[in-house]
């Protein structure tokens, strides 16, 4: 079985991963993982935050001659911007650190008493008994999403081996939407957009900023596309094997994500049947003329590409906070305003897509086995061989 476990706060020392049930034999590029923890910081409408921290992977354990020994794996981000809130940790009382709000300079107590709406301040404050909102904004923190990344970068590295691969782009931000049809990726185009657009980022760019100078934040849609799928991934046989329940859901705890739908999604709901099942064709194997379940059907893998997107609702922190209750007072005030983003649809597509490739990842060693990568090629190549298609 393969997990992994993620631990520390955002203004902590580091966020630290670790990662059980990678097989022996796996090559680890930190480059690459590098490369992806950069991806999720970029994206115009970004915060302050980014400026601060430049997030690398620090391998602790689990890997001997660049290569995995099958023993868990433990990896350590660090948190720059931890030296400035340190003092303010150590005395909460009467902590105070200054804090760059998209360059305007301004200090916020480590105590926080205001709840903003749409977060999980209240919630987590009433859960676990605290008086102070601040341990519960450190974990619940989007900043926990970097941990999401470095796994799911793993992951991809694995699935890599078997000739399967993962990409996202964003779709839409605020009411601004890209109409380019997923079959139609131009890769290429997609690395090199700022906003991971596979049109004009015009539009988009002027979206942001005008919700910037309202002091307002946007959510938007996100798309991941897997390729190479071996057929026969995932279960009909109980609720919690079947393999879209397992992304939906690994998805769905992406904070800020509120919608998920594979393949046609909602759209299909509003089609005939013969509009929407995909008819079957042989061609030294199986194949769909169309795609419109998003490669999976009775929650199996039916060896076409993967089709998921994610709804991401704005951010809850908002430059003009809306009413909300102090919490030890029950006076009406303004919620609080942490440094954050105007929008983080950009990232979310990184992070949506490291969940999806971990999904995947976890659900290849379910079917295949194996705690060598040597052999799990060996059983996914008789696997193929029995469905004739090698």
């Amino acid at each position: 079985m393969m997990r992994f476990l993620t631990a520390g706060e955002s203004h902590g020392r580091a966020l630290t991963v670790i990662i059980e049930g990678m097989p022996a034999g796996l090559e680890v590029d930190e480059e690459f993982i590098n490369k992806r923890l950069a991806l999720r910081q970029t994206g115009y409408g970004r915060g302050g935050r980014m400026k601060i921290e430049t997030d690398r992977a620090i391998l602790t354990g689990g890997v001997v001659y660049g290569k995995t020994i099958g023993a868990p794996l433990s990896f350590n981000i660090e948190n720059k911007d931890h030296k400035r809130w340190e003092a303010a940790f150590n005395d909460s009382s009467s902590g105070e650190v200054e804090i760059d709000c998209d360059s305007k300079i301004s200090k916020t107590k480590a105590q926080v008493s205001l709840p903003r709406p749409g977060h999980a301040d209240l919630t987590g404050v009433m859960k676990y008994g605290f008086s102070d909102i601040r341990p519960v904004i450190e974990r619940a923190s989007a900043r926990e999403t970097a941990s999401r990344v470095l796994a799911g970068s793993l992951a991809q590295l694995l699935l890599k081996e078997f000739g399967i691969r993962t990409y996202s782009r964003v779709v839409s931000i605020g009411g601004v939407q890209d109409k380019t049809e997923y079959d139609a990726w131009d890769l290429e185009f997609l690395e090199k957009s700022s906003l991971r657009l596979l049109c004009d980022p015009k539009p988009f760019i002027e979206e942001i900023d005008e919700a910037k100078r309202n002091g307002d934040s946007l959510g938007g849609v996100v798309e991941v596309k897997a390729k190479g799928l071996i057929p026969g991934l995932g279960s009909y046989v109980h609720w919690d094997r079947r393999l879209d329940g397992k992304l939906a859901q690994a998805v769905m705890s992406v904070p800020a994500i509120k919608g998920v739908e594979i393949g046609l999604g909602f759209g299909a709901s509003r089609l005939p049947g013969s509009l929407v099942h995909d008819q079957i064709g042989y061609d030294k194997g199986y194949f769909r003329y169309t795609n419109h379940a998003g490669g999976i059907e009775g929650g199996i893998t039916n060896g076409e590409d993967i089709i998921i997107r994610a709804a991401m609702k704005p951010i809850p922190t908002l430059y003009k906070p809306l009413k909300t209750v102090e919490i030890k007072t029950h006076k009406l005030n303004e919620a609080s305003i942490e440094r954050s983003d105007t929008t983080a649809v950009t990232a979310a597509s990184v992070v949506v897509e490291a969940m999806v490739a971990w999904v995947l990842a976890e659900s290849l060693l379910e079917k295949f086995g194996g705690d060598a990568l040597y052999d799990i090629k060996q059983s996914v190549t008789a696997y193929l061989k029995r469905l004739g298609e090698i």
